[in-house]
């Protein structure tokens, strides 16, 4: 397994780490006086300063992108709904490729209408065959442009609103039917936040190989969970144990970076540098 705290240069910032603190370019800009080499931008930061202000920021920090967030939401209630949809996913791989990203990384969607209110609909069978659809049109496109698919499963809390597809499993399953040659156009993001509870998790990573295995997020589990969706913890305040399963990821051939992603109203709420200086010390030491 590889010794982080020899490797810089692996460590990889999810933006949405420090959202709250500053604008994308000022992330940006902590990010090259730290040395740090890798990010993971939202597209509404992005779109906030600006495709192409980023784009050159970017290229003159010399940081690359591990990734770029989001994709996905593929379900609706009508068809308009899913056309529009899958152009807005065309519009993000478009941006993915002009950023240079290595994937984009696509949180599928659930219930259509469920993440601003009530679900206009209650068949979660139907929003997966949604999901299956809109990946396989969106991977037709992103095979033209070179831009890798990364599917990422979230944790079963989050299957109503956010995401129907809930395991590694489930990801892989849709891996193999869209993509059965394994051509390196699709595969995974793997969040330890949302898999590291699953007994078929380590089975699951060997059957993923590097080819599937195409981002890998930490952060932590904290118990308890005040908020199903911003209580995450640093890397160490909680209960996964994040070296072994970094190890199976590693095992399985994946070589690529570690990014750190965290949704956490108390970490939004502390100095943007105080953030970073601790994510960047966790990495090394608990990573």
């Amino acid at each position: 397994m590889r010794e982080l705290s020899r490797h810089q240069e692996l460590f990889s910032l999810n933006t949405a780490t420090v959202r709250m603190q500053a604008p994308l370019d000022r992330i940006i800009e902590a990010c090259a006086a730290r040395g740090i080499g890798l990010i993971d931008p939202w597209r509404d930061q992005v779109q906030a300063v600006g495709l192409d202000k980023i784009g050159r920021q970017l290229r003159d920090a010399g940081i690359k992108l591990s990734g770029y967030c989001r994709g996905g939401f593929f379900t609706a209630a009508d068809q308009a709904g899913l056309a529009a949809a899958l152009e807005d996913n065309r519009r993000a791989i478009d941006e993915a490729v002009t950023l240079g990203a290595p994937c984009l990384v696509l949180v599928v969607g659930a219930l259509p209408g469920a993440l601003t209110g009530p679900p206009k609909s209650k068949d979660i069978g139907i929003a997966r065959s949604q999901v299956r659809d809109g990946i396989a049109a969106s991977l037709d496109y992103a095979r033209t442009v070179g831009m890798p698919l990364a599917i990422e499963p979230l944790h079963p809390m989050q299957a109503a609103e956010r995401a129907c597809v809930n395991t590694l499993e489930q990801a892989l399953d849709l891996c193999d039917a869209l993509d059965p040659g394994r051509s390196g156009a699709l595969g995974v993001a793997l969040d330890a936040y949302h898999v590291w509870w699953d007994p078929k998790l380590s089975g699951q990573i060997e059957r993923a190989g590097a080819d599937r295995l195409l981002a890998y997020h930490v952060c932590d589990w904290l118990v308890p969970t005040k908020d199903l969706v911003n209580d995450r913890g640093m890397m160490g305040d909680g209960v996964i144990e994040l070296r072994k399963l970094r190890g199976m990821v590693e095992a399985a051939g994946y070589k690529g970076a570690v990014e750190v992603e965290l949704f956490s109203d108390a970490w939004w709420s502390q100095p943007m540098d105080d953030v970073l200086d601790t994510c960047m010390s966790r990495f090394k030491t608990v990573a």
